[in-house]
């Protein structure tokens, strides 16, 4: 006897659609059946005319814990995760303190114990000085983080030598060594002001530089890497130019996808990020790579500040605390671009779920729902909308920058690993289910 059977739907993987009923027993996909086919189970429910659709996984999230819970924690952080079907996320190791070894690794790891309405994959940062590697990657982490500007010293590589350093001690590992493009020099080059010299600070060059010389180091070191957000029509040729030269994937963001430059007259400090937004040819750029699959995934660098931050007086654009939510709103701003024609639902279960689970190596688990893989499920109904707004939010930030905006498709439950955790926004679920996972196989199929 099936745990559930979910009957009438059509799933969605990567690879296409499928007409089937799905079947959970003990939290994994036990079986897809022909439709209507007799099955026993505790729970039976008719999802007709539905998706079913895997998990997304969100490769690329500040939750803040420890050390910055006034922004966002544990709890909050994962419960907008689940309200927006993302049931696994990547949490980046920026926290106070940073991430970067056993026993922050462990602490972290601690600390969120309990407190997780949907799974959580940890990221280890890189220092300069990096010691423990193999005690490190013996306790799962789904990558190891490198940073090329505008972080503290420590973490700081931004010479060719310190990367190339830096993903020769990852090779060993067989883990992946995530790298955020940059160029330091530009960077310090640019004194502070408005929003002008905040773009010039984090051009286009700065980014398509740093590109290439983490595919260059890659293809040196035979590590693989992949290269947090790009947003810039430079550095997507780039990468368009040069992947073949190592095994190398990339990230984007559905506000870098949706917004540009000119959209700070409007939104202001709630838009400020990095990379900062750019001109629309840069946009329609990175949607034309959205479109021929050039990007690999599409994340969100959920990293929210609290409504005190973002809306206080600075001195310079870019003193304004950089980020905010995101993980919420992943699939709803997705399905925007389904509504346009720029992608279909296998393309978005591709970029958002299969590839980062593949990728980060969590694949053997996550992101597809073939028989034996952790029943994460979406249910969407095609036949409803969703509109998004500041009042529907549960990260602590308490706004979103996509407010208003209507899609076709309504998520209207949620399951981790076969427990039903979120019905049409609602908790489900009376304590928090998800669990701290680990790392087995990085790589694409």
């Amino acid at each position: 006897m099936f745990d559930l059977v979910l009957r009438g739907a059509t799933i969605v993987e990567a690879c296409g659609t499928l007409r089937a009923d799905l079947c959970v027993s003990d939290g994994r996909v036990a079986a897809l059946l022909d439709p209507d086919t007799p099955a026993a189970a505790k729970v039976e429910r008719r999802v007709d005319g539905c998706y079913l659709l895997p998990g997304l996984v969100d490769a690329h999230v500040h939750l803040r814990d420890p050390g910055l819970t006034h922004k966002e924690d544990f709890t909050s952080g994962t419960r907008a995760a689940a309200a927006g079907g993302v049931t696994t996320l990547l949490d980046m190791p920026t926290d106070e303190p940073w991430t970067d070894s056993v026993d922050t690794f462990v602490d972290k790891q601690r600390i969120a114990r309990g407190r997780l309405h949907v799974d959580v994959g940890l990221q280890v940062a890189l220092r300069r000085d990096a010691t423990q590697l193999e005690a490190i990657r013996a306790l799962g982490p789904v990558s190891f983080e490198i940073f090329t500007a505008d972080v503290p010293a420590g973490y700081l590589h931004d010479t060719q030598a310190s990367l190339l350093h830096a993903l020769r001690s990852v090779k060993p590992l067989g883990t992946l060594a995530c790298v955020s493009p940059g160029d330091q020099s530009i960077l310090e080059a640019v004194a502070k002001g408005g929003v002008v010299e905040f773009l010039a600070s984090r051009s286009p060059l700065a980014e398509a530089t740093g590109i290439a010389k983490i595919i260059l180091a890659a293809a040196q070191a035979q590590t693989r890497v992949h290269v947090r957000q790009t947003n810039s029509a430079l550095g997507i040729d780039t990468f368009r130019r040069m992947r073949g030269l190592a095994d190398v994937s990339i990230e984007t963001t559905p506000q870098c996808l949706l917004f540009t430059a000119d959209d700070y007259a409007t939104q202001g400090a709630d838009l400020k990020a990095s990379p900062p937004m750019r001109t629309a040819k840069d946009r329609d750029a990175l949607l034309a790579a959205l479109r021929d699959g050039l990007i690999d995934i599409v994340a969100t660098d959920h990293a929210p500040h609290s409504r005190a931050e973002k809306t206080a007086a600075y001195a310079s654009f870019a003193d304004i605390p950089g980020g905010m939510p995101g993980v919420q709103t992943l699939l709803a701003t997705m399905l925007h671009f389904v509504a346009t024609g720029d992608i279909d639902l296998p393309a978005l279960v591709r970029m958002c779920s299969t590839n980062p689970a593949q990728r980060f190596g969590i694949g053997e688990r996550k992101g597809t729902l073939a028989r034996g893989r952790d029943a994460d499920i979406l249910v969407l109904d095609p036949r409803l909308d969703t509109r998004i707004a500041h009042a529907d939010q549960f990260s602590r930030a308490g706004y979103t920058p996509f407010d208003g905006m209507r899609v076709p498709g309504r998520l209207t439950a949620v399951y981790l690993r076969g427990t039903l955790i979120d019905e049409s926004g609602r908790t489900a679920t009376p304590e928090p289910t998800g669990q701290v996972i680990g790392a087995t196989k990085h790589g694409f199929a």
